[in-house]
């Protein structure tokens, strides 16, 4: 599937992550409760309302070096089924919406996804994550994520550590 397709398992793995809001711009702590850090990678668990258990996620909240109002919170979590693997990426509010988000991997354009839905913490991209995508996050060392605010602006390149994300994947249970 890679990261240019989107994901159609909609809100499936939304307890947890619904509560990163706020997170995208890196300005109230993360929900849940910390198990574990792999490099910038944090698992992050906790029992959403109405959950009868706790799900885990793997996060990193990330700031744009040149626009601190631009930030970023990617979650990678599997489905309670297990049978799917979910990268999703909140972005701030005032995102060109129609351009969607691109992924680049140690410099390499993995491909592009569209933002599926905003709240008022800010608008989501998601993803299923297929084995080809796997392979290069765990291979890589740098991602960033670049995304418009307006048809007049260049994309604005967001890095996020991939050192540690193999870890603490492995790590989610």
């Amino acid at each position: 599937m890679g990261f240019h397709r989107l994901a159609r398992l909609g809100l499936l793995a939304a307890g947890l992550v619904a509560a990163a809001g706020g997170t995208a711009i890196g300005q109230q702590p993360q929900p849940g409760t910390v198990r574990s850090n792999h490099g910038a990678w944090s698992v992050i668990c906790d029992t959403p309302a109405g959950a009868t258990a706790e799900q885990c996620a793997l996060m990193q909240n990330v700031i744009a070096d040149d626009r601190p109002e631009v930030g970023l919170s990617v979650v990678v979590l599997k489905t309670a089924d297990r049978k799917a693997k979910i990268l999703r990426i909140l972005s701030p509010l005032g995102v060109l919406l129609k351009d969607g988000m691109e992924l680049y991997v140690d410099g390499n354009n993995v491909g592009r996804a569209y933002f599926t839905r905003c709240f008022s913490e800010g608008c989501y991209v998601e993803v299923e994550i297929d084995d080809q995508l796997m392979k290069i996050l765990r291979a890589g060392s740098a991602a960033v994520f670049a995304l418009r605010e307006s048809a007049d602006q260049d994309r604005v390149g967001i890095p996020i550590e991939l050192k540690g994300f193999a870890d603490g994947y492995d790590a989610l249970p």
